[in-house]
Protein backbone atom coordinates (compact mmCIF):
# COMPACT_ATOMS: atom_id res chain seq x y z
CA UNK A 1 0.00 0.00 0.00
CA UNK A 2 2.79 2.40 0.83
CA UNK A 3 4.51 1.51 -2.41
CA UNK A 4 1.33 2.38 -4.36
CA UNK A 5 1.04 5.69 -2.55
CA UNK A 6 4.71 6.45 -3.25
CA UNK A 7 4.35 5.75 -6.98
CA UNK A 8 1.22 7.90 -7.19
CA UNK A 9 3.01 10.74 -5.43
CA UNK A 10 5.91 10.59 -7.85
CA UNK A 11 3.49 10.61 -10.76
CA UNK A 12 1.74 13.65 -9.39
CA UNK A 13 5.03 15.47 -8.95
CA UNK A 14 6.10 14.62 -12.51
CA UNK A 15 2.78 15.86 -13.88
CA UNK A 16 3.05 19.10 -11.91
CA UNK A 17 6.56 19.67 -13.17
CA UNK A 18 5.46 18.94 -16.75
CA UNK A 19 2.51 21.29 -16.45
CA UNK A 20 4.57 24.08 -14.93
CA UNK A 21 7.37 23.53 -17.48
CA UNK A 22 4.89 23.59 -20.33
CA UNK A 23 3.33 26.78 -19.01
CA UNK A 24 6.61 28.67 -19.03
CA UNK A 25 8.21 29.63 -22.35
CA UNK A 26 10.85 32.10 -23.47
CA UNK A 27 10.75 34.22 -26.64
CA UNK A 28 14.13 35.27 -28.01
CA UNK A 29 14.97 38.93 -28.54
CA UNK A 30 14.25 40.03 -32.12
CA UNK A 31 11.40 37.56 -32.56
CA UNK A 32 7.76 37.15 -31.60
CA UNK A 33 5.69 33.98 -31.27
CA UNK A 34 2.20 33.51 -32.67
CA UNK A 35 0.03 31.37 -30.37
CA UNK A 36 -2.97 29.31 -31.51
CA UNK A 37 -5.42 27.21 -29.52
CA UNK A 38 -7.47 24.49 -31.17
CA UNK A 39 -6.05 25.71 -34.51
CA UNK A 40 -7.31 29.28 -34.10
CA UNK A 41 -5.23 32.38 -33.53
CA UNK A 42 -5.20 33.41 -29.88
CA UNK A 43 -2.45 35.93 -29.14
CA UNK A 44 1.16 37.10 -29.68
CA UNK A 45 4.00 36.50 -27.25
CA UNK A 46 6.78 39.10 -27.21
CA UNK A 47 10.47 38.69 -26.25
CA UNK A 48 11.15 37.55 -22.70
CA UNK A 49 9.50 35.16 -20.26
CA UNK A 50 5.89 34.22 -21.15
CA UNK A 51 3.21 31.88 -19.82
CA UNK A 52 0.81 29.77 -21.85
CA UNK A 53 -1.80 27.15 -21.18
CA UNK A 54 -0.02 23.81 -21.32
CA UNK A 55 -1.10 21.37 -24.04
CA UNK A 56 -3.72 23.82 -25.34
CA UNK A 57 -1.86 26.93 -26.51
CA UNK A 58 0.58 26.02 -29.26
CA UNK A 59 3.38 28.13 -30.72
CA UNK A 60 2.22 28.27 -34.35
CA UNK A 61 5.13 30.27 -35.74
CA UNK A 62 8.12 32.28 -34.59
CA UNK A 63 8.51 35.48 -36.62
CA UNK A 64 11.71 37.50 -36.83
CA UNK A 65 11.24 41.25 -36.55
CA UNK A 66 14.85 41.94 -37.56
CA UNK A 67 15.98 43.05 -41.00
CA UNK A 68 16.17 40.17 -43.48
CA UNK A 69 17.81 39.93 -46.89
CA UNK A 70 17.59 37.58 -49.84
CA UNK A 71 19.56 37.40 -53.08
CA UNK A 72 17.59 37.09 -56.31
CA UNK A 73 18.70 35.96 -59.76
CA UNK A 74 16.57 36.23 -62.88
CA UNK A 75 16.62 37.09 -66.57
CA UNK A 76 14.79 39.66 -68.70
CA UNK A 77 14.53 40.40 -72.43
CA UNK A 78 14.90 43.89 -73.90
CA UNK A 79 12.82 45.44 -76.65
CA UNK A 80 15.45 44.42 -79.23
CA UNK A 81 15.48 40.79 -77.99
CA UNK A 82 18.66 40.85 -75.92
CA UNK A 83 18.88 38.63 -72.83
CA UNK A 84 19.88 40.48 -69.66
CA UNK A 85 20.89 38.66 -66.47
CA UNK A 86 20.22 40.34 -63.14
CA UNK A 87 21.45 39.73 -59.60
CA UNK A 88 19.59 41.67 -56.93
CA UNK A 89 19.71 41.98 -53.14
CA UNK A 90 16.41 42.61 -51.35
CA UNK A 91 16.41 43.99 -47.78
CA UNK A 92 13.10 43.97 -45.91
CA UNK A 93 11.60 43.68 -42.42
CA UNK A 94 8.30 43.38 -40.58
CA UNK A 95 6.54 46.75 -40.54
CA UNK A 96 6.00 46.79 -36.75
CA UNK A 97 5.11 44.55 -33.82
CA UNK A 98 1.40 45.32 -33.68
CA UNK A 99 -0.99 42.39 -33.45
CA UNK A 100 -2.58 42.99 -36.85
CA UNK A 101 0.82 43.15 -38.58
CA UNK A 102 2.05 39.97 -36.89
CA UNK A 103 -1.17 38.14 -37.81
CA UNK A 104 -0.75 39.22 -41.43
CA UNK A 105 2.86 37.99 -41.53
CA UNK A 106 1.95 34.69 -39.86
CA UNK A 107 -1.07 33.69 -41.94
CA UNK A 108 -0.59 35.27 -45.42
CA UNK A 109 1.73 32.48 -46.59
CA UNK A 110 1.77 28.81 -45.73
CA UNK A 111 5.52 28.88 -45.08
CA UNK A 112 8.64 31.02 -45.52
CA UNK A 113 9.53 29.34 -48.83
CA UNK A 114 6.26 30.51 -50.36
CA UNK A 115 7.05 34.09 -49.32
CA UNK A 116 10.52 33.93 -50.92
CA UNK A 117 9.12 32.49 -54.14
CA UNK A 118 6.50 35.23 -54.32
CA UNK A 119 9.10 37.95 -53.68
CA UNK A 120 11.36 36.56 -56.38
CA UNK A 121 8.57 36.35 -58.96
CA UNK A 122 7.26 39.81 -58.07
CA UNK A 123 10.67 41.47 -58.49
CA UNK A 124 11.33 39.49 -61.65
CA UNK A 125 7.99 40.52 -63.15
CA UNK A 126 8.54 44.21 -62.39
CA UNK A 127 12.03 44.17 -63.89
CA UNK A 128 10.91 42.29 -66.99
CA UNK A 129 8.03 44.70 -67.53
CA UNK A 130 10.40 47.68 -67.36
CA UNK A 131 13.22 46.14 -69.42
CA UNK A 132 10.85 45.00 -72.17
CA UNK A 133 10.28 48.64 -73.14
CA UNK A 134 14.01 49.51 -73.38
CA UNK A 135 16.84 48.70 -75.79
CA UNK A 136 19.99 46.87 -74.75
CA UNK A 137 22.22 49.96 -75.05
CA UNK A 138 19.98 51.78 -72.53
CA UNK A 139 19.90 49.17 -69.77
CA UNK A 140 23.21 49.83 -68.04
CA UNK A 141 22.45 53.55 -67.79
CA UNK A 142 18.99 52.86 -66.32
CA UNK A 143 20.06 50.91 -63.21
CA UNK A 144 18.59 53.54 -60.86
CA UNK A 145 15.38 53.85 -62.90
CA UNK A 146 14.87 50.07 -62.86
CA UNK A 147 15.39 49.98 -59.10
CA UNK A 148 12.91 52.80 -58.49
CA UNK A 149 10.28 51.18 -60.72
CA UNK A 150 10.59 47.84 -58.88
CA UNK A 151 10.49 49.52 -55.45
CA UNK A 152 7.32 51.37 -56.35
CA UNK A 153 5.50 48.16 -57.29
CA UNK A 154 7.02 45.90 -54.65
CA UNK A 155 6.57 48.11 -51.59
CA UNK A 156 2.79 48.13 -51.93
CA UNK A 157 2.66 44.31 -52.12
CA UNK A 158 4.97 43.90 -49.14
CA UNK A 159 2.85 46.23 -47.02
CA UNK A 160 -0.20 44.08 -47.71
CA UNK A 161 1.78 41.08 -46.40
CA UNK A 162 2.96 42.93 -43.27
CA UNK A 163 6.47 43.70 -44.50
CA UNK A 164 8.32 46.89 -45.37
CA UNK A 165 10.87 47.23 -48.21
CA UNK A 166 14.07 48.79 -46.87
CA UNK A 167 16.28 48.62 -49.93
CA UNK A 168 16.66 46.96 -53.31
CA UNK A 169 20.00 46.84 -55.09
CA UNK A 170 20.79 45.57 -58.58
CA UNK A 171 24.31 44.33 -57.93
CA UNK A 172 25.04 42.82 -61.32
CA UNK A 173 23.65 43.38 -64.81
CA UNK A 174 25.18 41.25 -67.56
CA UNK A 175 24.33 40.30 -71.13
CA UNK A 176 24.88 37.08 -73.07
CA UNK A 177 28.46 36.43 -74.22
CA UNK A 178 27.68 37.23 -77.87
CA UNK A 179 26.18 40.59 -76.92
CA UNK A 180 29.09 41.37 -74.59
CA UNK A 181 31.54 40.73 -77.45
CA UNK A 182 29.59 42.95 -79.84
CA UNK A 183 29.37 45.70 -77.21
CA UNK A 184 33.14 45.44 -76.69
CA UNK A 185 33.64 45.81 -80.45
CA UNK A 186 31.36 48.83 -80.52
CA UNK A 187 33.31 50.42 -77.66
CA UNK A 188 36.63 49.62 -79.34
CA UNK A 189 35.52 51.09 -82.67
CA UNK A 190 34.15 54.16 -80.87
CA UNK A 191 37.48 54.62 -79.11
CA UNK A 192 39.36 54.24 -82.42
CA UNK A 193 37.10 56.81 -84.05
CA UNK A 194 37.61 59.21 -81.13
CA UNK A 195 41.37 58.67 -81.33
CA UNK A 196 41.34 59.35 -85.09
CA UNK A 197 39.28 62.50 -84.59
CA UNK A 198 41.62 63.70 -81.87
CA UNK A 199 44.65 62.97 -84.04
CA UNK A 200 43.09 64.84 -86.97
CA UNK A 201 42.31 67.79 -84.73
CA UNK A 202 45.87 67.78 -83.43
CA UNK A 203 47.26 67.66 -86.98
CA UNK A 204 44.97 70.50 -88.03
CA UNK A 205 46.09 72.57 -85.05
CA UNK A 206 49.76 71.88 -85.81
CA UNK A 207 49.37 72.83 -89.46
CA UNK A 208 47.33 75.91 -88.59
CA UNK A 209 49.93 77.06 -86.08
CA UNK A 210 52.73 76.36 -88.58
CA UNK A 211 50.91 78.36 -91.26
CA UNK A 212 50.34 81.20 -88.81
CA UNK A 213 54.01 81.10 -87.87
CA UNK A 214 55.07 81.14 -91.54
CA UNK A 215 52.73 84.02 -92.27
CA UNK A 216 54.00 85.93 -89.28
CA UNK A 217 57.59 85.23 -90.32
CA UNK A 218 56.92 86.48 -93.86
CA UNK A 219 55.21 89.56 -92.47
CA UNK A 220 58.12 90.28 -90.15
CA UNK A 221 60.62 89.70 -92.98
CA UNK A 222 58.66 92.03 -95.28
CA UNK A 223 58.52 94.72 -92.61
CA UNK A 224 62.24 94.31 -91.97
CA UNK A 225 63.01 94.49 -95.71
CA UNK A 226 60.82 97.55 -96.00
CA UNK A 227 62.65 99.27 -93.17
CA UNK A 228 66.02 98.13 -94.56
CA UNK A 229 65.18 99.46 -98.02
CA UNK A 230 64.09 102.74 -96.53
CA UNK A 231 67.28 102.99 -94.54
CA UNK A 232 69.39 102.08 -97.59
CA UNK A 233 67.63 104.74 -99.63
CA UNK A 234 68.15 107.29 -96.91
CA UNK A 235 71.80 106.25 -96.69
CA UNK A 236 72.33 106.60 -100.42
CA UNK A 237 70.61 109.98 -100.38
CA UNK A 238 72.79 111.13 -97.51
CA UNK A 239 75.88 109.75 -99.24
CA UNK A 240 75.06 111.63 -102.43
CA UNK A 241 74.32 114.75 -100.44
CA UNK A 242 77.67 114.52 -98.70
CA UNK A 243 79.45 113.79 -101.99
CA UNK A 244 77.80 116.80 -103.55
CA UNK A 245 78.82 118.97 -100.61
CA UNK A 246 82.38 117.69 -100.81
CA UNK A 247 82.60 118.25 -104.56
CA UNK A 248 81.14 121.73 -104.17
CA UNK A 249 83.66 122.62 -101.51
CA UNK A 250 86.50 121.15 -103.57
CA UNK A 251 85.37 123.07 -106.64
CA UNK A 252 85.33 126.34 -104.71
CA UNK A 253 88.86 125.71 -103.41
CA UNK A 254 90.15 124.93 -106.91
CA UNK A 255 88.60 128.12 -108.23
CA UNK A 256 90.30 130.02 -105.44
CA UNK A 257 93.58 128.35 -106.42
CA UNK A 258 92.99 129.26 -110.10
CA UNK A 259 92.61 125.64 -111.28
CA UNK A 260 90.07 124.12 -113.64
CA UNK A 261 87.26 122.32 -111.84
CA UNK A 262 87.31 119.58 -114.44
CA UNK A 263 90.44 118.32 -112.69
CA UNK A 264 88.13 117.04 -109.91
CA UNK A 265 86.26 114.90 -112.40
CA UNK A 266 89.55 113.63 -113.79
CA UNK A 267 90.75 112.73 -110.31
CA UNK A 268 87.50 110.89 -109.57
CA UNK A 269 87.83 109.08 -112.88
CA UNK A 270 91.33 107.84 -112.12
CA UNK A 271 90.34 106.84 -108.56
CA UNK A 272 87.47 104.82 -109.96
CA UNK A 273 89.82 103.01 -112.39
CA UNK A 274 92.24 102.34 -109.54
CA UNK A 275 89.37 100.96 -107.40
CA UNK A 276 88.24 98.69 -110.25
CA UNK A 277 91.76 97.35 -110.63
CA UNK A 278 92.27 96.69 -106.93
CA UNK A 279 88.88 95.11 -106.23
CA UNK A 280 88.02 93.48 -109.53
CA UNK A 281 89.10 89.98 -108.37
CA UNK A 282 90.07 88.85 -111.85
CA UNK A 283 87.07 90.32 -113.65
CA UNK A 284 87.78 91.90 -117.00
CA UNK A 285 86.78 95.56 -117.34
CA UNK A 286 87.06 97.22 -120.76
CA UNK A 287 87.86 100.97 -120.70
CA UNK A 288 88.54 103.28 -123.56
CA UNK A 289 92.02 104.60 -122.72
CA UNK A 290 92.44 106.79 -125.82
CA UNK A 291 92.54 110.56 -125.70
CA UNK A 292 89.23 110.73 -127.50
CA UNK A 293 87.65 108.38 -124.97
CA UNK A 294 88.98 110.42 -122.07
CA UNK A 295 87.74 113.64 -123.66
CA UNK A 296 84.29 112.12 -124.22
CA UNK A 297 84.09 110.86 -120.65
CA UNK A 298 85.14 114.22 -119.23
CA UNK A 299 82.52 116.03 -121.26
CA UNK A 300 79.80 113.65 -120.05
CA UNK A 301 80.80 114.05 -116.41
CA UNK A 302 80.92 117.85 -116.76
CA UNK A 303 77.47 117.79 -118.33
CA UNK A 304 76.12 115.78 -115.45
CA UNK A 305 77.75 118.19 -113.00
CA UNK A 306 76.07 121.17 -114.68
CA UNK A 307 72.71 119.42 -114.59
CA UNK A 308 73.04 118.79 -110.86
CA UNK A 309 74.04 122.41 -110.27
CA UNK A 310 71.11 123.73 -112.32
CA UNK A 311 68.74 121.52 -110.24
CA UNK A 312 70.11 122.96 -107.01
Amino acid sequence: MSEGIGFFGVTIIVLVIAIVGGAITTVQQGTVSVITMFGKYRRVMYPGLNFKIPFLEIVFRRISIQNQSIELQFQAITNDQANVNFKAMLLYSVIDQTEETIKSVAFKFIDFGSLMQTLNRTVEGSVRGFVATKRQNEILALRRDITEAVKENLDADLKSWGYHLIDLQLNDITFDETIMQSMAQVVASSNLRAAAENEAQALLIRKTKAAEADGLSIKISAEAEKIASKLRGEGIALFREEVAKGMGKAAEEMKTAGLDTSFILFSMWTDAIKHFAENGKGNVIFLDGSNEGLDSTMKQMMALSRIEQSKR
